[in-house]
């Protein structure tokens, strides 16, 4: 993703929003995505509906997962959230995103123009991307990164800015902060690294904080750690959670509720308790199946196809003799 859009994702110009007419939301909810629709190239002579009739609450200090293979929908679904789809030439041609802000006001977030929507990203709402490479600035430190957000939004002074870039390298953990300020993103380990673009979505304390498969590059100890510390930030500070993964043993690990999408739409949803206990839709069940278990092939001659590997071989047929 370019550094502009990455720019825009975390920080943007100190502007306020107000609340759309006839836009509700009950008291426990932060965000409503409902009805949304979402297509790529749209004035070709096939246009992709990447998200169909995609809808989900999020309650505030909740977790979502949203789950599926690649090609599911749901990163383009968040990226959407973040109204960051657009500069990938993608446009919303349906359904309504709708956010209760920091003051209590209530917005359609794919009603407001861009620069409105800046204001909004990494102060209401943060996103933590997959590979913190391609997110953090080589040029520039740690600190100063951080400190831009919160410079931004809260038009703190450089030194204040800083006390705060300390405190949030703190809180998410990173062992002797003060020199970390003023380290570049390739001194760090990879896990490093995540906790930074972690520390850069909390700087400024959103309501809703994204997070698209942010372990997936990373070790199995050092993602349990992050899977850890989103966990205990969520009881510290209360922020609700969009997750974002194809890998069930996490949401498994870290879901109030799951989402599963399948080509664009949202195929089952409840609590991570029945969809895991009692699964409905067969694409579900076939991904929780794919979860590898130790000593599942014990018995086994040969290594066996997962379920999921089935599944989308028999929906191929289905689609062809269709």
């Amino acid at each position: 993703m370019p550094q502009d859009v990455i720019h825009r994702a975390t920080g943007g110009s100190h502007l306020t929003t107000t609340s759309a007419s006839a836009v509700a939301l009950p008291d426990d909810v932060i965000l409503s995505v409902e009805n949304l629709e979402v297509g790529f190239g749209l004035r070709a002579t096939r246009p992709v509906r990447a998200v169909r009739g995609v809808s989900f609450t999020i309650k505030r200090g909740e977790t979502l997962a949203l789950v599926g293979e690649s090609g599911s929908g749901k990163s383009v679904t968040a990226m959407t959230v973040m109204r960051l789809t657009e500069y990938d030439g993608a446009r919303i041609t349906g359904g309504r995103i709708v956010m209760r802000l920091k003051d209590g006001s209530i917005t359609d977030l794919t009603k407001l123009s861009e620069k409105r929507v800046e204001a909004l990203r990494g102060f209401e709402l943060s996103i933590v991307f997959q590979d913190p490479m391609s997110s953090l600035n080589p040029v520039f430190t740690v600190g100063d990164q951080i400190a831009e957000a919160v410079i931004r939004h809260q038009g703190k002074t450089p030194r204040a800015a800083r006390e705060i870039a300390l405190n949030v390298l703190k809180l998410v953990r990173v062992p002797d902060a003060a020199r970390r300020l003023d380290q570049y993103a390739h001194q760090l380990s990879g896990g490093m690294r995540q906790r930074v673009m972690i520390a850069m979505a909390l700087a400024c304390r959103p309501s809703l904080m994204i997070l698209d498969e942010p372990t997936t590059a990373l070790d199995v100890t050092i993602q349990a750690q992050i899977l850890d510390l989103v966990r205990a930030l969520q009881r510290e500070i209360g922020m609700s959670v969009l997750f974002i993964t194809h890998d069930m043993g996490v949401v498994a690990e870290i879901a109030d509720r799951v989402c599963v999408m399948l080509q664009g739409e949202i195929v089952e949803s409840g609590s991570v308790n029945q969809i895991f206990a009692s699964p409905q839709h067969r694409y579900t069940r076939a991904l929780i199946s794919a979860v590898p278990r130790l000593g599942s092939m014990a018995s086994k001659d040969a290594p066996e196809k997962f379920p999921l590997v089935l599944y989308q071989a028999e929906q191929e047929l289905t689609e062809t003799a269709e």
